[in-house]
């Protein structure tokens, strides 16, 4: 890995993975370099978080394009034009296409709010509290071509609480979001997590097949 790893990030909306990885790496604590922040919506508040940091921002509108394949294909010319290291997606509601997925190989991560593979797709903390989960939580992951099942690096787990209300659970997940999401962007950024051929590796070494487990 190089000494300055850039990211791009992409978002559709409020961007608070986003400043937490900002936060992160003003403090020092990530060598990494936001080099661009792109979005599908010229009003996601993120890009204004983007441009609070002097972070370059693209609104690429995929209603322009014909198809999910047009837009992919522009969206990886924006992308490479920062000549990305990492790009991290954080809340692109968006379904990538299979040729998108495959330019961005080994350097694509997504966070997803629960404990995958539990509870892929949307609605996350409404359907843990109607499965009667014991626990909760977030998952960072490689992104493959299977939807939220790429290998997973990194999972925030919380105990769901009595009387829990999926806001009230949302609140306390989205609290982990930001704590692991720049840790594994950090990890990537110091060379020390990347995509093996079985797995997600950190240090070199094969993570289990639920990541590296984090309990606050």
């Amino acid at each position: 890995m190089p000494s300055t790893c850039n990211v791009v990030v992409l978002l559709s909306g409020t961007g608070s993975n986003l400043q937490a990885l900002i936060d992160s790496i003003q403090a020092g604590d990530n060598p990494a370099r936001i080099a661009a922040v792109v979005s599908n919506r010229a009003d996601a508040f993120g890009l204004q978080r983007a441009r609070d940091a002097g972070i370059d921002t693209c609104v690429l509108d995929h209603q322009g394009f014909e198809g999910r394949e047009a837009f992919d294909a522009a969206l990886i010319e924006v992308i490479d034009q920062h000549q990305p290291h990492l790009v991290v997606l954080a809340g692109f509601m968006r379904i990538l296409s299979p040729a998108f997925v495959r330019h961005y190989q080994g350097r694509l991560l997504n966070i997803h709010p629960s404990l995958l593979p539990r509870h892929k797709g949307l609605h996350t903390h409404r359907r843990a509290l109607e499965a009667g989960d014991r626990e909760h939580g977030c998952s960072v992951h490689f992104v493959t071509e299977e939807l939220d099942g790429g290998p997973l690096v990194v999972q925030a787990v919380i105990p769901v609480q009595l009387g829990d209300t999926p806001e009230a659970l949302a609140q306390r997940v989205h609290a982990q979001e930001h704590q692991i999401y720049p840790l594994a962007v950090r990890w990537f950024a110091e060379g020390r997590l990347r995509l093996g051929e079985h797995g997600a590796l950190l240090d070199g070494e094969p993570l289990a097949a639920s990541g590296h487990s984090i309990r606050p």
